[in-house]
């Protein structure tokens, strides 16, 4: 695969990870979207529904772990980092989706910033953020 074909496909997941963002209101089930833009720590907890809530938030993560990696493999196009990646985007899922679910299961209104922070993680591609310059530094020193 040529270089200019390998960033044409690299610029596509990005415009793939800024449409799931932008489409983020039409595309999933998310009451704490429009409650995180008001003053949230002034007000009274969104009426949801746990299990279409945590489907959706699932799925966005799901959504952005697939074009993260596509864009980590072409970007570096070694395996063993995306075997690596993949690894890291399952445990951080498992360890971020029990605290998110217990955060939507019991708000308290003291824990709402520590939720709106956590909750970036799993709809966010904060990883990719963490991992490629990680990858490409580990690369330089090699």
């Amino acid at each position: 695969m040529s270089k200019t074909v390998r960033y044409i496909l690299i610029g596509l997941l990005f415009f793939v990870l800024v449409a799931i963002r932008g489409f983020q209101d039409e595309l999933f089930y998310d009451p704490y979207l429009s409650f995180f833009e008001n003053d949230y720590l002034y007000i009274d907890n969104p009426r949801r529904e746990v299990a279409k809530l945590t489907i959706f938030t699932s799925l966005r993560f799901l959504m952005n772990t697939l074009a993260s990696l596509g864009i980590l493999y072409l970007f570096f196009r070694d395996r063993s980092i995306i075997k690596f990646s993949l690894i890291i985007y399952m445990i951080s899922f498992v360890v971020l989706i029990i605290p998110f679910m217990y955060f939507v299961i019991n708000p308290k209104q003291e824990d709402y910033y520590l939720f709106f922070n956590l909750r970036r993680f799993l709809i966010q591609p904060i990883l990719l953020i963490i991992l490629l310059p990680a990858f490409y530094y580990h690369k330089l020193k090699r």
